[in-house]
């Protein structure tokens, strides 16, 4: 079966962009609107709206393959890509990458999906924009099922020999700064693992030594047990500081080791996850920071863990990770990869070498892409799976858990 057409349609995604160097800056909330000047080249405002680019397939039996380019919240920062916005980039689909698949025969995923993804473009010298790269090979995993009758997640399986689970992806929900009352919604669906919380500005949300932080976690401790829907309920609590511990210790590892052991105490009973907890402003500093901060706790004997984000935004990036252990887990941001068939490598190269893979992305995407990775999550089965897009909690965990409760339902019948 070929690939007739290439179409392109611009789309909004779940949530924003958003200046992460102006917010660390300073930038002030004003409703759902930043104050401050902007800071990331690109950004015309400190927050604006997300946007995203629907790529869909055109196949020669009359279905649609369909894939969404979307990028992350903080564009820009971290060594990623720089702002995706559609108006610049539904041109260089239709007119470069469009080329490569119309009238060409559906293969295999892999096949395929390397087509874009290993693509060096002549003009720049570099791969195409992460997000690109990410809608695309949506579109060629969607296309390859559908020419086969197959499930997306039985397609990964069948390619890369491994086995769909038999049972939910724990799912992790984020809160966005409503932590409050959208962690009531978490407890109430009984996710696996909550809250993010967005813990991104010292002086606002973490306290000048970390106290706000240790006030909210205990809150939210309490709230679990008071409210649990289950007895057996038992969730990991998994906060997200975007950098802002190294800011509160100044970038003193030792001490951020025993912060988080005593935040894990806090936490009792449920475990505890800490992202990002340093952010060093460049990937071989970041990678020693967390090496030192994971000794540091394993000398404290705590079962906190700490998650690697900032500067771990490819595959060779977690590999890397990986093996200097900086960090106990590493968020797979699934935009930030690029192709999806690095996020696969991703989550299988950690569960290979004692890396916990956590198959995120970010609340700026779509239902579409969420959905195309629920299938990533099932074949490949990683330690949690994001509920995206979004920060209401609800539609994002709907989107997630639907689609993998989909494929529980239909991986044996199909």
């Amino acid at each position: 079966m070929k690939i007739k057409k290439v179409i392109c349609s611009p789309g909004k995604t779940g949530f924003y962009f958003d200046d992460q160097k102006a917010i660390k800056a300073g930038a002030k909330n004003d409703g759902a609107f930043y104050v401050g000047d902007v800071l990331t080249p690109g950004f015309t405002s400190v927050r604006q709206m997300g946007e995203s680019i629907s790529v869909m397939f055109i196949l020669e039996n009359g279905a649609i393959a369909v894939g969404d380019c979307a990028a992350v919240q903080y564009s820009g920062a971290g060594g990623r890509d720089p702002l995706f916005l559609a108006e610049n980039f539904i041109p260089i689909i239709e007119k470069e990458i469009a080329p490569m698949y119309e009238g060409k025969e559906i293969t295999s995923f892999r096949e395929m999906a390397d087509i874009v993804d290993k693509y060096v473009c002549p003009k720049t010298g570099k791969p195409y924009h992460t997000a690109i790269r990410y809608g695309v090979t949506q579109a060629c995993l969607d296309a390859v099922a559908k020419s086969q009758n197959k499930l997306m997640a039985q397609v990964i399986a069948a390619e890369y020999n491994v086995r769909i689970a038999d049972s939910m992806v724990p799912i992790f929900t984020q809160s966005g700064d409503d932590r409050y009352m959208n962690a009531d919604k978490m407890i109430m669906k009984a996710a696996a693992v909550l809250p993010h919380a967005l813990f991104n500005h010292v002086e606002d949300k973490v306290g000048l030594k970390g106290e706000k932080i240790e006030a909210y976690v205990e809150w939210l401790r309490n709230r679990i047990i008071e409210h649990k829907p289950f007895d057996a309920y038992n969730p990991t609590i998994h906060i997200d500081v975007y950098g802002t511990l190294g800011l509160v210790f100044n970038n003193d590892f030792k001490k951020i080791a025993e912060y988080i052991a005593n935040l894990s105490k806090i936490a009792a009973p449920f475990h505890l996850r800490v992202e990002g907890p340093v952010d060093m402003g460049e990937k071989e500093a970041q990678i020693d920071a967390l090496a030192s901060i994971r000794r540091y706790m394993e000398e404290l004997n705590t079962e906190a863990e700490i998650v690697a984000d900032e500067w771990c935004n490819t595959l060779e990036d977690i590999r890397d990770f990986t093996a200097k252990k900086a960090g106990h887990m590493a968020q797979i941001k699934t935009p930030d990869l690029g192709g999806i068939n690095n996020s696969i490598e991703a989550v299988l190269f950690c569960k290979k070498n004692n890396m916990g893979a956590y198959l995120g992305g970010t609340c700026n995407e779509t239902n579409r892409s969420a959905e195309v990775c629920a299938h990533i999550a099932m074949a490949t089965q990683p330690v949690q799976y994001l509920a995206k897009p979004g920060m209401g909690v609800d539609e994002g965990y709907m989107i997630v858990f639907n689609e993998m409760s989909r494929i529980l339902a239909l991986k044996d019948v199909l």
